[in-house]
């Protein structure tokens, strides 16, 4: 916000000053002659100054507009910080933070490729409480609305279409609903109480959907991507959806995109360094953060963080995780992004992270 600066309201103005018994015939005709040629001129005085005003104040919101811009643009370096390790190595899960300083992970594949079936609630200092999903699972993805987490999809030996209710603070579970069609390796964020389920995979085509679901209601496609996508990573900025990376079939993406959540609009905003899928993304301030992933192989780990302006698309780097990781679990909890198991080029992992503001 901008203030206008209040200005002697000039020369002419004046003349109204000029006590009554000083009004003579030639001082008022003066007046008259100096009041037109001003009006022929285009006006001067007050009007004059209201304009350099104006003209000021436009300058001054187009300077902080651009400082906004700025600041939004710069991306926040982070540094990672060791915090645990989990019960057993896990990658793939299902997960999001619960509130309270806690996150959710349901479900995954353990050390020995196959699904699991635990849930795990933790901390910032460890798994603080344990539950079972009906079935084991993988490759689903889940969002907190309501202060309950649902969890969308998933596979095992085959895709699901399920859509499961899991209550953090009395530890039941149920399942509320299901997809329109069986949908493994999604991405999942949730904004305002909906969720948003970006792309996934079938069991035979990779699908190009943007989907919304809120509890008692029906999944709605509200978008659809360029091409089919599995395994993108996916955050809430603002007041859109930043979509990032995944493999088509066309092979792994490089692609940002930005989905208007208001006109639900869709377009292209920046590129990745390489093209990358099994990412994680994650907002932290005014940024957007993708935090490793890998190649088209599955021992092409990366352990790099980029910072994303999710207006512009601009892509920097940002920090580095300790190891190459895919597959892990990512969530923003106060003023950090944890990271908690993944795929290393070596095997399943069982460390817990926190990447933090480099300056902190």
């Amino acid at each position: 916000m901008f203030t206008l600066r209040e200005v002697s309201p000039g020369a002419w103005a004046s003349l109204g000053a000029i006590r009554p018994r000083a009004r003579t015939p030639a001082l008022v005709a003066l007046a008259l002659i100096v009041a037109a040629g001003m009006s022929a001129c285009g006006g001067s005085g007050a009007q004059a100054t209201s304009q350099t005003t104006s003209g000021a104040g436009h300058r001054a919101a187009k300077a902080k507009a651009a400082a906004a811009r700025k600041a939004t643009a710069t991306p926040i370096a982070v540094r990672y910080h060791p915090l645990y390790t989990l019960p057993a190595p896990l990658r793939d899960p299902a997960y999001t933070a619960v509130g309270g300083g806690r996150f959710v992970m349901l479900g995954g594949l353990d050390a020995a490729d196959a699904s699991a079936s635990e849930i795990d609630v933790a901390d910032l200092r460890g798994v603080v409480h344990t539950a079972s999903l009906p079935t084991p699972q993988h490759d689903a993805q889940a969002a907190l609305l309501g202060g309950k987490v649902y969890v969308f999809g998933g596979g095992d030996a085959t895709e699901l279409d399920h859509i499961l209710m899991y209550d953090p603070a009395g530890g039941g579970e149920s399942t509320v609903g299901s997809l329109a069609v069986p949908q493994s390796d999604v991405a999942v964020t949730q904004a305002d109480g909906t969720a948003y389920i970006v792309g996934g995979f079938d069991g035979t085509n990779y699908l190009d959907t943007i989907v919304t679901w809120r509890p008692g209601s029906r999944p709605t496609v509200v978008g659809h991507l360029p091409q089919g996508v599995r395994y993108a990573a996916v955050t809430v900025a603002g007041n859109a959806l930043i979509i990032l990376g995944g493999v088509t079939t066309s092979g792994t993406s490089d692609a940002i995109y930005r989905f208007d959540l208001t006109s639900h609009r869709l377009r292209r905003i920046g590129t990745l360094p390489q093209p990358t899928e099994h990412g994680n993304a994650a907002t932290l301030g005014s940024t957007v953060y993708m935090i490793g992933g890998r190649g088209p192989s599955t021992t092409a780990q990366t352990s790099a963080v980029y910072a994303v302006d999710p207006l512009t698309g601009h892509v920097r780097r940002a920090g580095r995780l300790p190891k190459p990781v895919s597959d892990a679990a990512a969530v923003t909890i106060g003023h950090a992004i944890v990271v908690a198991g993944g795929q290393s080029p070596t095997g399943t992992l069982d460390g817990v992270g926190e990447l933090v503001p480099a300056g902190a």
